[in-house]
This record gives structure tokens, sequence and C-alpha cells, in this order.
């Protein structure tokens, strides 16, 4: 498998460089968790860094190449989201009996 040299900025791993795997299209991952195992053996923290262009090169230049930078709220935006997906609703709390909010026996 192919590798790549790739900077981390902000949170534990500031300044830090770590060969990081490519993918088939060659490049690295758009999100990186590090776990971080707990002292007091309790569940491991993790570590969420996003994938963002390390510079920003000329119009018809090579790509710069890539970097992650630490995203300290995590898993936002992690879905996946489908053309064809429906978005989440909530059902109605409470359905009335009556059709088109005509009033009935209950309602006086």
């Amino acid at each position: 498998m192919k590798s790549e040299d790739t900077p981390f900025v902000g949170g534990p791993l500031d300044g830090r460089v770590l060969p990081v795997l490519l993918g088939m299209t060659g490049h690295p991952p758009k999100v990186y968790r590090v776990p971080v195992p707990d002292a007091a053996g309790g569940p491991p923290t993790v570590l969420v860094y996003r994938r963002v262009p390390s510079a920003q090169g000329r119009k018809l230049a090579l790509h710069p190449g890539w970097m992650y930078e630490f995203d300290p709220e995590g898993d936002r935006g992690g879905k996946l989201k489908w053309p064809w997906s429906k978005p989440e609703t909530t059902p109605d709390p409470k359905p009335d009996a009556t059709p088109h909010g005509r009033l009935d026996d209950a309602d006086e």
C-alpha cells in the first residue's frame, strides 16, 4: 500500500507529520480518527481531523498536497446524503381525528 507523509495542524498532534495510507484514488481519507486510550481504563477518546488542501496553488499547477486540521466538535456531518433520501421528520405527536380541522363534540 502507498502512503504519504501528511502534516497535522491543531489539537494534540499539532506539528507532527505522520504517514497516512492513500486510497484507490491516491488521496488520503477525508476524515482521520485517532483513538487515544484513557489512563483510568475507561473508553478511549477519539480525536477527529479533517483533510484540507495544504496550500493555495496556482491555477494550472499540480495539487500541492493535503494536511489535516483538528476538528474539536468531532463527528459533525458524517452521514452520507443520497439524492433519493428523504429528510428525517418527526411524527405528529397528536394526530387530529377530525378531517380538515372541523370541530367535533369533544372540542366544545
